[in-house]
């Protein structure tokens, strides 16, 4: 049986930071392929303050071109209006309905999970990874999660990355590019190339 990560992002750009991860949460977990899923129109991020997804998408085909288990959809970025985790997980359970699904996150957003549509739905439908942010603990998770966190380490369909976040942001690199005093080995070099050659973020 096929194991199937999926790492969903705007990758606004995309840096070594989720390359890392990415590696990790396939090492970690066992996964045949990490399917990249840059967004589409986050209904949660103003539209003027983003990338359009073509040039996302392609920054993304670029930085993941070198791992073999690495993949790359387009899922979150075709659908019409706010896309839900829990719409791209029945996507991909339709597409490979033999596989067991893994879902990365990272440790904020795993506190928040209680207010993800669908979300006691969700959970039975796929195992999530945790990539802890520095500072983070599980102490924190809010009390609406305990039972089902409990229950899901017991399970193992909640697995916590050993690997740490990488402590860059997109947000940073786009403020460094603005400046022009990006520092090297943020970024892969084909992304760099692509940002200069459109000439993004300035």
């Amino acid at each position: 049986m096929k194991n199937i990560g999926l790492f969903g992002g705007t990758f606004d750009p995309i840096h070594n930071g989720h390359l890392h991860i990415g590696q990790a949460f396939a090492d970690e977990i066992g996964l045949d392929t990490v399917i990249f899923l840059p967004a589409g129109d986050p209904y949660h991020k103003p539209q003027n303050t983003q990338t359009p997804a073509k040039h996302r998408f392609i920054m993304t085909e670029l930085a993941i071109a070198d791992e073999p288990r690495f993949a790359l959809s387009d899922c979150d970025m075709v659908r019409e209006g706010a896309t839900y985790t829990f719409d791209t997980v029945q996507v991909f359970h339709q597409q490979f309905p033999a596989a067991t699904l893994w879902w990365l996150l990272g440790s904020d957003s795993l506190m928040k999970l209680h207010t993800w549509k669908k979300w006691q739905t969700l959970v039975q439908q796929v195992n999530i990874a945790v990539a802890m942010r520095e500072g983070d603990s599980l102490n924190q998770t809010p009390r609406e999660l305990h039972a089902w966190l409990g229950e899901a380490l017991q399970s193992s369909r909640v697995r916590i990355l050993q690997a740490p976040l990488y402590n860059i942001s997109s947000t940073q690199i786009r403020a460094a590019l603005e400046n022009q005093s990006l520092s090297d080995g943020l970024i892969p070099s084909s992304v760099a190339r692509y940002i200069q050659q459109h000439g993004l973020y300035r």
